[in-house]
Parts: structure tokens; C-alpha cells; sequence
């Protein structure tokens, strides 16, 4: 073959590696955020199958949502308000809704598996739904005044890094989890394993330089999987193995942990 065949082979292989990448990424956003993106079935079904589009989508998810430090950086309450709105009018309330049903299933103590996961589809929210929802909206808001006080380029590498450290922590269930029945859930975990998770870390890599010498983004990003690692552990004990909640649960809580986690970490650096 000769050099010239060569280059025009290599050239139609990158490019279909590229379309294969934004193709997953569509997927991602279309999935894990209210954009426009005009994703098909296609896009989602390589978004499967391609983890990595998780902490992608991160990146601009957090640098949206950080916006409003930039901005509103002199009236702290205004702008932690305005992050907490810019964060459902990207995302919806789709995983929030994981965060009320776990905390149902938390609350049913006394339920064996296949109790908690019936708990999982009641339409009834109970009393641990509305207590773990209130936990993650006022973690976000109190988050959101802590970061006011801050540099507005360091609140911005701050909410990034957690952003991204939350999506690696979906990443995370992807890959390690094993599903409790044949639902959303399944359609992730079905289509990766643990080598695959080297790609969304590779990806959330340059989230964690995001606040230079200083330790509070690569905590941040350490967050979503160490937060993943532990609620994957509890599902497949408590409910026999992970789902559609799951995953949303764990953007939730690894997104309010990390927060928290990186604002300490940079102040007392």
C-alpha cells in the first residue's frame, strides 16, 4: 500500500474517532442536561458505551453554573441563589428525583431488597425523600455563599472540578456497579466494566489543576467516585445491586460533598 493510500485510511479512522466521541458526548448531554443538543438513538446508544463523555459533559456543566461567581462575586447570597437556579435550569430536577427515592429506600430500615427497591417506585414521596432532598438543595445553597467569599477564579475551578468529580462519580457507578434488574441502570453497566474507567479519569485529569498548587480541585474531583464507591457498596447490599437512582443520587450527593470538601481544602491550604 503506498503512503499516500496510508494517510487517506488513517485520516477517514480519525475522523470516524472523533464522530464516534462528539456522537457519545451528544448522548451525554442530551441525557444529563436540558440543552438543545438534538441527539438521536444513535447518540445515546454510544453514550452507553463511551463513560468517559460523564466528565466531559462536566466540564461545561460547571463552567455554565459557575457563571454567576463571576458575576454576582460582590453579593454572596445572590450569587449562591443564582448558581442553585443555574444548576436546575441545566440539569432539571431528573436526578434529585434519584436523591428522594433513595432516601425512601434509606428510611424503610426494616425492608429486605426487593422491599427497598418497591419503595424505589412508589410515586408516594415519604419522609426521607423530602429530608435527603432538603439536605442537597440547602448543601448546594450554603456551598454557594461559601464560594461567594472566595476569588471568583477560584469558586469557578472549585464548582468545574465538582462538576466534573460528580460526573466521574456516574462514571464510576457505570463501570463497577452491577445492576438489580433490567432497567436504566442496565443499560449502563451492561456496556462498561472497571478498564473502562481509566478513560473518565483521564478526562477529569485537568479538572483537578483547575486551582494551580492549591489541593481543593483534585479533592473535588476525588469526591465523585469515593462518594459513587461508597452508595454502589450500600445499593448492591440494600437493594441488590444499582439503578437508574442510584446514578442520579450519586451526581447529587458527590456534587455537594465535593463543594464542601474543596472550599475546606482550599482554605486551609
Amino acid at each position: 500500500m503506498s503512503d499516500e493510500n496510508r494517510g487517506t485510511g488513517d485520516g477517514r479512522e480519525t475522523a470516524s474517532t472523533v464522530g464516534e466521541v462528539a456522537s457519545g458526548v451528544r448522548g451525554g448531554l442530551a441525557f444529563l442536561t436540558r440543552l438543545p443538543v438534538g441527539a438521536d438513538e444513535r447518540d445515546w446508544r454510544r453514550f452507553r458505551q463511551f463513560p468517559a463523555a460523564f466528565p466531559i459533559v462536566g466540564y461545561l456543566v460547571g463552567a455554565i453554573a459557575a457563571v454567576p461567581f463571576l458575576v454576582l462575586g460582590g453579593h454572596p447570597a445572590a450569587a449562591a441563589f443564582a448558581y442553585l437556579l443555574a444548576l436546575v435550569a441545566l440539569v432539571g430536577v431528573t436526578h434529585l428525583d434519584g436523591v428522594a427515592d433513595l432516601g425512601d429506600a434509606v428510611a424503610a430500615h426494616q425492608a429486605d431488597p426487593a422491599g427497598r427497591r418497591a419503595v424505589l417506585t412508589d410515586t408516594t414521596a415519604g419522609v426521607g425523600a423530602v429530608v435527603a432532598v432538603a439536605l442537597v438543595v440547602a448543601g448546594i445553597a450554603l456551598a454557594g455563599l461559601a464560594l461567594a467569599g472566595l476569588d471568583p477564579a477560584v469558586a469557578v475551578g472549585i464548582v468545574i472540578a465538582a462538576e466534573v468529580g460528580a460526573k466521574l462519580g456516574m462514571a464510576t457507578v457505570a463501570c463497577v456497579g452491577t445492576a438489580s434488574h433490567d432497567g436504566l441502570g442496565a443499560q449502563f453497566t451492561r456496556n462498561a466494566d472497571r478498564r473502562l474507567l481509566l478513560g473518565p479519569i483521564l478526562a477529569a485529569v485537568p479538572a483537578a489543576l483547575l486551582t494551580g498548587f492549591s489541593p481543593a480541585a483534585l479533592v473535588a474531583v476525588a469526591c465523585g467516585p469515593l462518594v459513587a464507591l461508597a452508595v454502589v457498596r450500600w445499593a448492591e447490599r440494600y437493594l441488590g445491586g444499582v439503578n437508574g437512582d442510584v446514578f442520579g443520587a450519586v451526581n447529587e450527593l458527590g456534587r455537594v460533598v465535593a463543594l464542601h470538601v474543596g472550599v475546606i481544602a482550599w482554605i486551609a491550604w
